[in-house]
């Protein structure tokens, strides 16, 4: 079965060490070892990279050390994801100050990822965002693009899966 492409944004790098919510923190943490061990191929974005850099130490150093323990692929900025960050702007998807959350699951679009990964409630993980990229996508060719927090791609075995 092909793995799922998901694109990473920057909170999900960011509560794999997040003692002030450590249910998160467990939640990524338990993600982080499936990426490690492969079950996804992961994808990231000049604006999460520029993000993490504006992170303080050690915070900074510590998020840097787990990227390059996982194998992901850094996306390049183009036209087309600037157009589209655009676009749901123009939509009123999101408010104006949320430019970053717009181009995250604009470079998961036009990179074809399968879903945007993401702890961000306020503007990506929500059903404003999500029925709205649906409506931009669909009018600009775009697949539909879930918006997914980390525990979603969590697979719990027990017993009783067979």
């Amino acid at each position: 079965m092909k793995r799922l492409k998901i694109y990473l944004e920057t909170s999900v790098v960011s509560h794999l060490d997040a003692p002030d919510r450590p249910d998160w923190m467990k939640d990524t943490l338990r993600l982080w070892e499936l990426i490690k061990a492969g079950e996804y191929e992961v994808c990231i974005s000049p604006v999460v990279m520029a993000e993490i850099d504006r992170c303080e130490e050690p915070k900074h150093s510590y998020m840097i050390e787990q990227l390059s323990e996982v194998a992901y692929t850094e996306l390049g900025e183009t036209e087309e994801v600037l157009t589209l960050a655009a676009q749901y702007l123009k939509a009123g998807i999101m408010p104006k100050r949320s430019h970053r959350d717009r181009l995250h699951i604009a470079y998961a679009c036009v990179y074809n990822c399968d879903i945007v990964v993401s702890w961000n409630f306020n503007h990506m993980v929500n059903i404003k965002t999500i029925a709205g990229v649906k409506s931009v996508n669909a009018l600009t060719g775009y697949k539909e693009m879930p918006i997914y927090p980390p525990t979603m791609l969590i697979k719990e075995v027990t017993d009783d899966d067979t």
